[in-house]
């Protein structure tokens, strides 16, 4: 079974290298990337409401475990989130160092810019982190290493249980604009 992961994990992150590589350009920062990629226009739009440009465009190193604009489309509530729970949400799906997928295959949990931690489960059917599947892995950036996941990681208060939250429920403090494609 781990064999199994193993080796898709292995695949899919040669294709991700390969990819990068392929086009030729300077490896781009995180944001950057992001940028171009066109699959993160809410998250990218999340990091600018949040004022974490310039960190995530940084030196870094940082691994991004990064939702994609169908995961920030299913999360409810988002768009009356206050600033201060943007950015514990956004630097809950941020590392330091850049971890290669070769590496989180390793681990159980990683611990994240939030303070609190992300669980890594490895099935048959491929890598998840906090139950939001790993679909791409390992595009390398100036700054460290993006992997791409399904869901929106929602960092947990500690009294509350481990399983993934469907729903952000806060009270707004300071409306963010962010336009949810």
């Amino acid at each position: 079974m781990m064999k199994k992961a193993l080796i898709a994990l292995f695949v899919v992150s040669m294709l991700a290298v390969g990819m990068t590589a392929a086009e030729g350009d300077e490896a781009k920062t995180i944001v950057e990337t992001a940028i171009d990629a066109g699959e993160f226009n809410t998250l990218v739009d999340a990091v600018e409401a949040a004022g974490l440009t310039e960190t995530l465009s940084g030196e870094g190193p940082f691994t991004v475990f990064a939702p994609t604009d169908e995961a920030f489309a299913a999360v409810e509530g988002l768009e009356e989130i206050d600033i201060e729970t943007l950015t514990a949400i956004l630097t809950y799906h941020v590392v330091s160092g850049a971890i290669m997928a070769e590496d989180v295959v390793t681990m159980t949990s990683i611990p994240t810019l939030h303070g609190g931690e992300i669980t890594v489960e490895v099935t048959e059917e491929g890598v998840k982190v906090n139950g939001a599947n790993v679909t791409t892995t390992d595009i390398v950036c100036s700054n460290g290493v993006i992997h791409v996941i399904d869901a929106v990681l929602i960092p947990q208060a500690e009294e509350e249980a481990e399983e993934p939250v469907d729903e952000v429920a806060v009270e707004p403090v300071d409306e963010v604009a962010v336009e949810v494609v």
